[in-house]
């Protein structure tokens, strides 16, 4: 008998471990768009650490609330559709609530429209490389998420060869993406929305291609496709930039190591013709060493902090006859490398302006941290980790996402898998 009460006692223990890690997930869904609750969407529970595998499923009723039961601890996403555009949070923990924002979605939005397209140029052994990236506001009154197969469209020289594709959400991490061919040759389309405006966060579109460079000399017709406020060309100090006819471009001298030109108001479909010509590469050890510290909210590391600048274009130098528009992109160009170093330093160092950090982070990861995170400093090693797990687990989603659209061949999701999920075990053996 006591044998057997003891039998019980442990097949009750058993039953009882995983019950103790069974928990809910429950929040609103609202329509910002209406300011009303999202009827009717589609809630999904995803599991990060078991192949992004969907383990739930739920639909808002019609107060827009929602509730998921995770089988087990975690970590986990929770991805709601609405309207066919697609939304996210990291599942929250200790019973907070997991509230999503969500906006209906057109395929054209009024109130779109580009801040910034800024092209940066190198070149060596006859190959012209080019990163461009579009900073894409979102000011729709009600807000309106533009989202279609074509959300974004860009033109590229008939003749580039694309290389890469970037796209990131106002409250996102870049993510690749594979872009679509749009009519004629040179002509793509970002499949990705543009939602609206969070604060200054606004979304952004990069790719990077190569182009022949024969001669050492490339006359560029590059255009819009809606309306920009300013058009920027970078490009090292032993290159050099020919406006061409009728182009009303300003070289902006505020940087000693590369030279900086910006045409404004720039009209949909209308080219804006410069030549490129000569070699060399952006001086990246300087940009690393000394600029670092001039992006929005950063410094370079082991230095004190400037506080807050009031000067045009987010600090970067004194202005030099009018401001640089193109100051607060630069080191986000320049400083571009891969994109899990980019996430990562991201969150590893976000920081308000005036903000001394605790440890001297290297000046090389300083110039990839995004300032899209500036702002709130981590104060503490767990939160840390969670801000990475966060940044990890989106990743993540985001890869398995493009595996089920067709926008990530085989090699390169196993590849890009691989390396977030080694590195994602590493930050949850720290927590």
């Amino acid at each position: 008998m006591k044998i057997r009460t003891t039998q019980i006692a442990l097949l009750t223990l058993l039953l009882a471990v995983p019950l103790a890690h069974a928990a809910s997930v429950t929040g609103t869904v609202t329509d910002k768009t209406t300011g009303k609750p999202a009827a009717g969407d589609t809630i999904v529970l995803v599991d990060v650490q078991a192949g992004m595998g969907e383990v739930a499923t739920a639909k808002t009723d019609a107060n827009g609330k929602y509730t998921l039961k995770e089988p087990g601890p975690g970590p986990y996403l929770v991805r709601v559709t609405h309207q066919g555009s697609p939304y996210f949070i990291a599942a929250p923990q200790g019973g907070a609530p997991g509230d999503i924002p969500v906006f209906d979605a057109a395929p054209k939005v009024q109130g779109v429209f580009i801040e910034a397209d800024v092209l940066q140029f190198e070149a060596a052994n006859g190959q012209l490389t080019v990163a461009e990236r579009y900073f894409v506001h979102n000011n729709s009154t009600p807000p309106t998420t533009q989202f279609s197969t074509k959300s974004f469209e860009i033109v590229l020289p008939a003749d580039a060869v694309v290389d890469g594709a970037e796209a990131q959400r106002p409250t996102g991490l870049p993510t690749s993406l594979k872009l679509d061919p749009d009519g004629p040759k040179g002509h793509y389309a970002f499949n990705f929305p543009i939602q609206p405006d969070d604060g200054e966060k606004d979304t952004q579109f990069q790719i990077s291609y190569h182009l022949p460079y024969a001669g050492e000399k490339y006359t560029f017709k590059t255009q819009v496709t809606m309306p920009a406020d300013n058009v920027g060309v970078l490009l090292p100090k032993s290159m050099t930039f020919t406006p061409g006819a009728g182009a009303s471009f300003k070289n902006v001298p505020e940087d000693p190591g590369v030279q900086t030109f910006v045409a404004k108001n720039a009209v949909p479909g209308k080219p804006i013709e410069f030549t490129i010509s000569g070699t060399g590469s952006v001086p990246r050890e300087q940009q690393g060493a000394s600029q670092a510290g001039s992006m929005p909210g950063q410094q370079d590391a082991g230095q004190p902090a400037a506080g807050p600048s009031s000067t045009p274009g987010g600090g970067i130098g004194a202005p030099i006859d009018t401001p640089d528009p193109l100051s607060k992109y630069k080191w986000w160009i320049l400083g571009s490398l891969a994109i899990l170093l980019a996430a990562g330093a991201a969150f590893f160092l976000r920081k308000p302006p005036g903000y001394v950090p605790s440890g001297a982070a290297s000046a090389a990861t300083a110039s990839v941290a995004s300032p899209a995170y500036a702002g709130t400093p981590l104060t503490s090693s767990s939160a840390k980790s969670t801000s990475l797990l966060n940044a990890l687990k989106e990743e993540l989603f985001a890869i398995e996402s493009e595996k089920i659209n067709g926008t990530i061949t085989p090699e390169e999701y196993a590849s890009v898998k691989s390396a977030l999920e080694i590195v994602l075990k590493r930050a949850l053996n720290r927590k």
